[in-house]
């Protein structure tokens, strides 16, 4: 490892390194200057730690010390594959340790690192070495649903006027299996000391950190793009446009050449207001790997009511920044049922691209309050069953739930199509704890506004 007693100087001595065979290893200094080392990444051992020796190079300073490992049995998130449907194996990994009022939070991530269900959960100490106790509340960082998936193997930090955000990663094995995306939610701990994330909506427009009296909020703008048609100058087999208006982050358009000459078209079928829009690329056979001189996306995203007359509401044609997943809020919002991106130049070798996402408010009506919504626990007490009415216009629906009326701090987004069957939907969740009961609620959503969650099932 190296050191130094001025980082921005430059001047760094070597000096023998602790870091050896230690996975995914979290380095934490106490308050009263005490160093301590953290490790594990495993689907046999348990987190570890053990204290260091700041005056003598941070040498190891006592005995290992094993905090905590995984419980299938009684924590149904920690289970392995997507929606934790395999009930062996499972990894621990990703220590990350948080002080907060006294109290250590050491969050931990599971089950593994190419799953939908990639989560960060949370054991309470008073001390940085233990004993741990497992949190009521499990896990705290989980986004299960929506365009792009996981929330695990985090870190959690303070940013402007002392706000805590946890920073995961997302799922996304196209190209190879544990390749992921970065994510960032706002992070809170309640009167009781309970540590939780606020994912609801969490990959929709939300307020920066640096916005006073707003900073991580949703900003009620919803998504106007879903399943809407597209067509496009040229797709290659397999991978239509159709793929940019899914909300699946591992579909996508791929275009036959590479030119200014392409271009996809969304018809949102509606007029509405268009507030901001996002270009998510894909990096299709590209063959690219870590940093390049002159990466940039430069493109034009054009709106109009009528097809016939357009407006220009994004122009990136002078950019030369790197932007493979560009997030764009319009300084006026524009009222267009038209969307229509004209490609310039990407430093791939393929025009791919995942989704345009475009968000605002379109002119209809919000859905109506779901009805007929029940909770049904399972033999297996880790599982539950919800089920409900469809509600007609209805894009998608956001299920939450907490371990009490007051913290309902976990969200899954389903959308129609996925939980829709005749005259019935229907959705399972396998991540409760064995020996905690829930309430649980639901709200319908689409393109026009959020519907009034439903009075809260108890499960016992």
């Amino acid at each position: 490892m190296l050191y130094t007693d001025d980082p921005k100087s430059g001047n760094w001595k070597a000096t023998p390194s602790i870091l050896f065979d230690l996975q995914d290893p979290d380095l934490f200094i106490d308050d009263d200057g005490s160093a301590y080392m953290f490790w594990g990444s495993s689907n046999v051992y348990p987190i570890r730690g053990m204290r260091l020796n700041r005056e003598h190079r941070f040498i190891k300073e006592g005995e290992t010390v094993e905090l905590f490992n995984k419980d299938l049995e009684k924590h149904g998130w920690e289970r392995f594959g997507d929606n934790h449907s395999v009930n062996d194996n499972g990894y621990i990994e990703g220590p990350w340790l948080t002080k907060h009022n006294g109290k250590y939070y050491m969050q931990y991530a599971g089950p593994g690192t190419e799953f939908n269900v990639y989560a960060d959960g949370v054991y309470v100490a008073d001390s940085p070495l233990g004993p741990y106790h497992y949190q009521a509340h499990n896990p705290i960082s989980y986004k299960p649903g929506g365009y792009i998936n996981g929330a695990g193997h985090g870190s959690t930090v303070q940013g402007p006027g002392g706000m805590y955000w946890h920073f995961g990663s997302m799922a996304l094995p196209i190209n190879m299996n544990w390749e992921r995306r970065l994510c960032m939610f706002p992070t809170y701990f309640d009167r009781d000391g309970i540590m939780y994330c606020d994912t609801r909506f969490g990959d929709y427009p939300r307020y920066a950190p640096s916005v006073a009296g707003k900073k991580g909020e949703f900003r009620g703008w919803m998504l106007l793009s879903y399943n809407k048609p597209v067509k496009s100058s040229t797709e290659a087999q397999g991978h239509s446009a159709a793929g940019l208006t899914d909300e699946n982050s591992k579909t996508f358009w791929l275009a036959t050449a590479n030119d200014d000459r392409q271009w996809v078209e969304i018809d949102l079928e509606e007029p509405a207001t268009v507030n901001a829009i996002q270009v998510n690329y894909n990096d299709y056979k590209s063959d690219m790997y870590g940093r390049y001189e002159g990466l940039c996306h430069r493109y034009t995203i054009e709106g109009s009511l009528d097809g016939n007359t357009w407006t220009t509401l994004v122009d990136r044609s002078n950019s030369y920044n790197d932007t493979p997943n560009d997030y764009v809020e319009l300084e006026t919002p524009t009222r267009a049922r038209y969307l229509r991106y004209r490609n310039i130049h990407v430093p791939m070798p393929n025009l791919s691209i995942s989704a345009i996402r475009v968000f605002g408010l379109g002119e209809g009506k919000a859905p109506q309050q779901v009805k007929g919504f029940e909770a049904r626990r399972q033999p297996d007490r880790r599982d539950v069953t919800l089920t409900w009415k469809p509600v007609p216009g209805a894009q998608g629906y956001n299920i939450v739930w907490g371990i009490a009326p007051d913290k309902l701090y976990s969200s899954w987004m389903v959308y129609s199509g996925e939980c829709t069957r005749g005259n019935a939907c229907s959705h399972e969740i396998k991540a409760l704890g064995v020996d905690q009961g829930y309430y649980f609620t639901i709200e319908a959503f689409n393109q026009n506004g959020i519907a009034r969650t439903v009075p809260l099932v108890e499960v016992k």
